[in-house]
């Protein structure tokens, strides 16, 4: 590598880093990816208390009501970061305990606009999301509340607050940042690591893996398209480690269940599953459509009359033909390593 292209590599780092250095201190930059959920996990004890909520009532804010203040008094943890041009963002914020009352809201405004709440004068718009007081016809609600902002052909600075109702000070949470966007994810995607795998009908073999050896994919829009349908965006985060593939057939008027078993029981993997037909190759990132797509990964919540332990288990089935089978192993919240067992049962 010649001094140029060091020199270019050094000023790209430092432009990379005053672009999120320019959020002022006290607020937590996110560099949210396109096409992919990025996460932040936080606490409310880490933030501070605003006295004065007229700025959110003001009809150059319009984020909420007066009315609504009691729902703001806790204590406030700021975060941010840059939505592209022509794109949608969703901002969640998950308590981890589901009694714990949370609120959450959000601003946009220009890209040069650094203000802070509660020195907010005006913004391009604002969105709140708090427990209702009223159950709203054909809606429910969980403890998590979510907003959503959008942009034309301009760039933005997006402020989220994270904050607890009536004076609630303390409480862990995850923020999930769901960016879809025309801006395309830039990370180089490597190649993938693919194995063949045999299945033998009325027998279970067994495949010993490690997801040290696989590789990210860091596109995952494939896996929502509705032509694919594997797992919805929402989801994106609990496959965003390494994958490892491995590549059987199934055969005609046969049942397959596949299941990975991670060796250490705290590993947090997933898995996926589809089926092509024999002569088809295509793969991810770059899968258009495909028979059936099923994936299983760990639960957000408890379903009724079930448990789940740290295996993770798909099914498929086929009728008059045979298919080609692509099985993914991956790692949730980028997990990149963790032995395993891949069992193929065939019936």
């Amino acid at each position: 590598m010649n001094f140029k292209h060091i020199l270019f590599i050094a000023l790209l780092s430092i432009l990379t880093s005053t672009v999120y250095a320019q959020f002022p201190k006290g607020v937590n930059a996110i560099e949210a990816k396109p096409n992919g959920i990025t996460t932040f996990t936080g606490n409310l004890s880490n933030g501070f208390m605003i006295n004065d909520l007229s700025w959110a009532s003001s009809s150059s804010n319009a984020c909420f009501p007066a009315t609504q203040n009691h729902k703001f008094t806790g204590k406030h943890v700021l975060h941010a970061f840059k939505i592209p041009p022509y794109s949608e963002v969703y901002v969640t914020v998950i308590p981890k305990n589901k009694n714990a009352n949370f609120s959450i809201y959000g601003y946009q405004v220009g890209t040069s606009n650094y203000s802070v709440v509660p020195n907010l004068s005006s913004c391009v718009s604002c969105e709140a999301e708090h427990k209702w007081d009223y159950s709203k016809k054909g809606k429910t609600q969980d403890h998590t509340r979510t907003i959503r902002f959008n942009s034309t052909n301009h760039s933005y600075n997006i402020f989220i607050g994270v904050t607890g109702a009536d004076g609630l000070a303390e409480g862990e949470y995850t923020l999930e940042v769901n960016l879809k966007s025309r801006v395309q994810n830039n990370e180089e995607q490597k190649p993938l690591k693919m194995y063949s795998a045999k299945s033998i009908k009325g027998k279970t073999v067994a495949y010993k893996g490690d997801l040290a050896d696989g590789v990210k994919i860091h596109d995952l829009s494939w896996a929502s398209k509705s032509s694919v349908a594997c797992f919805p965006a929402t989801q994106n985060h609990k496959f965003t480690g390494n994958h490892i593939i491995y590549i059987t057939e199934i055969p005609p008027h046969s049942k397959m269940d596949i299941t990975v078993v991670p060796d250490n029981k705290s590993k947090n993997m997933s898995i996926y599953a589809y089926m092509v037909g024999l002569n088809n190759n295509a793969m991810m990132p770059n899968l258009n459509s495909c028979v059936t797509c099923e994936a299983e990964h760990k639960w957000d919540y408890k379903k009724r009359g079930k448990t789940q332990d740290h295996t993770r288990t798909v099914h498929l089935n086929a009728i008059n033909n045979p298919y080609k089978v692509v099985i993914g192993v991956a790692g949730a919240d980028g997990l990149t390593d963790g032995s395993f067992i891949l069992k193929i049962k065939t019936e």
